[in-house]
């Protein structure tokens, strides 16, 4: 069964999308740690980060720092933070998150931002590429 973000990319789910290429999707997280956080994949579905081979995973996080600035430009922000979790989807994600503070990094706290605001908030980080 493809994974939930295999479905985001092959248009069976929406998702508020802020980039995109051949090869790599960036698209805002439904239930956010903090607004503008941002999921970053590989299209080709691999369950763990390190099973990437090297050139999709350098791909991948070369393709996460071009996201990062155009974040940190549209969410006032200290700094944009970088997780990589693997457990909740077994899809390869990192996630790139607004921080002011630790807090902002907390998973368990999530927020729930509606869809008018999540298309505005993808809006805003596209700007910025």
């Amino acid at each position: 069964m493809a994974s939930i973000f295999s479905r985001i990319v092959a248009g069976e789910i929406p998702a508020h999308k802020i980039a995109e290429t051949d090869e790599y999707l960036a698209f805002l997280d439904v239930m956010p740690t903090a607004m503008g956080h941002t999921l970053v994949i590989p299209k080709k579905e691999v369950d763990y980060l390190f099973d990437l081979d090297d050139a999709l995973y350098m791909g991948l996080m070369a393709f996460a720092k071009k996201i990062a600035p155009a974040i940190e430009k549209a969410i006032p922000c200290k700094r944009i933070g970088v997780a990589v979790v693997g457990l909740e989807v077994p899809h390869a994600h990192v996630h790139l998150i607004p921080l002011n503070s630790m807090a902002d990094m907390n998973f368990h706290n999530k927020l729930k931002p509606t869809q008018e605001e999540l298309a505005a908030t993808a809006e805003k980080i596209r700007a910025f590429l």
